[in-house]
């Protein structure tokens, strides 16, 4: 004997009862998502169909046994035994109904997701100029004043006297090949 309680937006809760246990399944779901929570509660076996009421802080089940009444609260995923006896009085009773013994045939069928459109590849960064400072990614350069550095290798060749090209490790000034001291400050070269 298992029963269903449509319990709010895209909420249901599935009732079953398992010898001496209540077993409580929440559903929620929305296209192309759905979430399930279940739970076991010791209650002896039903003597009448369970009744469900809207609360302000959820739903209470109440389980009528030959051990008396137990009641359960299901507030969105969460669920766990009420000690005592609460005031449903006032609360709006739902509507249960009677299904299969199987949560599955009681959950709503999902629909497939559409495939994804494949990303567009990003375009090439273009060059950045901050002042005297220009960087390219593509091949990776960096070039402030008249100091450059280079890593990758770039998409021409370049010229054998870019490549034999020095600059002075203290100051930054171009040098020439056979240089032992910078022509600017001074500074002693290996």
């Amino acid at each position: 004997m298992a029963y269903v309680c449509e319990i709010g937006t895209g909420q249901r809760v599935y009732l079953d009862n398992q010898g001496t246990q209540t077993i409580v399944t929440t559903f929620s779901g929305s296209p192309g998502q759905q979430q399930q929570a279940s739970n076991g509660f010791q209650t002896g076996n039903w003597t009448s169909p369970p009744e469900i009421f809207r609360t302000p802080n959820g739903v209470v089940l109440k389980i009528s046994t030959a051990q008396g009444d137990h009641f359960i609260q299901v507030q969105g995923s969460s669920m766990g035994v009420i000690s005592g006896t609460p005031s449903v009085s006032s609360s709006q009773q739902m509507q249960v109904q009677q299904v299969d013994s199987t949560p599955a045939s009681s959950m709503p069928s999902m629909q497939p997701m559409q495939p994804m459109e494949p990303m567009k590849p990003m375009e090439p960064m273009k060059p950045m100029n901050m002042g005297d400072m220009q960087m390219n990614m593509n091949p990776m350069e960096m070039r402030m004043g008249n100091m450059e550095m280079r890593m990758g290798s770039p998409k021409s060749s370049s010229s054998p006297a870019q490549s034999s090209k020095r600059f002075c490790p203290q100051c930054g000034s171009s040098l020439t090949p056979s240089a032992r001291f910078c022509s600017s400050c001074g500074h002693q070269l290996n």
